[in-house]
């Protein structure tokens, strides 16, 4: 008797531990199927700007060299640099004591002109002589309006005053007394890649930024394309013009130019639904089924990059939709919870 109740003991010693195992391994199952929770998106096809980014230095529109023919010397700088200066205005005085003789040999070849013309109109002189006359008056007055040019220099355009290479007192020769450059507006000149020489037309617009301004956009246009294409770097130049009516921007500033040139239909997605692909430069994403709720893998070629999004050139169709959290761990194939 004791030896049955003895193993009626062990059985049921056995019988309580395979339970207890057969509760564990229930449960351990049940913690497997729980779903992993995703939320998503659905991708969307909308008319998205193509446009492309070149880098180029801002340039002043045109740059003079205030300059004297002749080495005379310095009488006078009315200018600084930083100024603005005006067309036709008087920027440099030199040394104009060569005026006084030129001007008296410019009035007194101009009295022989006048009377060898009155006494050629009357026979009283000939031909050569009355062009001998004048042709003396011309040279004349050509020598002393050179003098002239050269000792009061002027601005051609209005601008601001970048260079001083002399002081008053100096002999000017050389180098430019001053620099002039005219910077409403201002040009940046970029090269174009050849594929674009069908697409950028004058006139069409571009936004502008500068390291200067951070992210803040200037709006300009395309002011001129060369027509040849550099067989070295396939690339053609073109000049971009900013109005610059503020003057903010200035020659030798760094710039970025973005240039739209079309627009197309695209599927876009949310940049939190790309992936990279570990030891590649692949991107995926993870696009929901929800006749199954299952998510599988899609290898995409992404467009451009949109504040936060991304537009889609393939690997995603229009309507998908797409898993934008918690797709860290999830496989392809697996069933899954979306998130309320």
């Amino acid at each position: 008797m004791k030896r049955v109740l003895k193993s009626l003991l062990i059985v049921c010693a056995v019988a309580g531990v395979a339970c207890s195992g057969n509760e564990k391994k229930q449960q351990a199952v049940e913690e497997v199927q729980e779903l992993s929770k995703v939320s998503v998106a659905t991708a969307t096809r909308r008319n998205v700007t193509q446009s492309v980014s070149f880098t180029g230095t801002v340039e002043a529109q045109v740059v003079n060299n205030i300059a004297s023919q002749q080495p005379l010397r310095i009488t006078k700088i009315l200018v600084d640099v930083g100024d603005h200066v005006q067309a036709g205005q008087t920027l440099v005085t030199l040394d104009n004591s060569s005026l006084v003789q030129a001007a008296a040999q410019l009035e007194n070849s101009k009295k022989e002109y006048e009377r060898a013309k009155e006494l050629y109109e009357f026979g009283g002189a000939s031909k050569s002589e009355y062009d001998g006359r004048k042709l003396s008056y011309e040279v004349a007055k050509s020598a002393y309006n050179n003098l002239v040019e050269n000792t009061t220099l002027v601005s051609p355009v209005s601008g601001v005053v970048s260079a001083r290479n002399f002081d008053v007192g100096d002999m000017a020769s050389g180098l430019p007394v001053l620099v002039v450059e005219q910077i409403r507006p201002v040009k940046i000149m970029i090269n174009v890649s050849e594929s674009l020489f069908s697409k950028v037309k004058k006139g069409m617009k571009v936004y502008v930024t500068l390291d200067a301004y951070g992210d803040e956009k200037f709006a300009g246009r395309i002011a001129r394309i060369y027509p040849t294409i550099n067989n070295a770097t396939r690339t053609f130049q073109v000049e971009v013009s900013l109005p610059n009516n503020d003057e903010r921007v200035r020659p030798g500033m760094f710039a970025r130019v973005t240039l739209p040139y079309a627009t197309v239909s695209r599927v876009i997605i949310s940049d939190r639904a790309v992936n990279k692909l570990m030891g590649s430069g692949d991107r995926y994403v993870f696009i929901y089924n929800p006749a199954d709720s299952t998510v599988r893998y899609s290898k995409v070629e992404l467009g451009q990059h949109m504040d936060y999004e991304y537009e889609v050139l393939s690997g995603v169709e229009n309507g998908d939709h797409v898993v934008v959290r918690g797709q860290l761990g999830v496989t392809s194939g697996e069933k899954v919870e979306l998130n309320k």
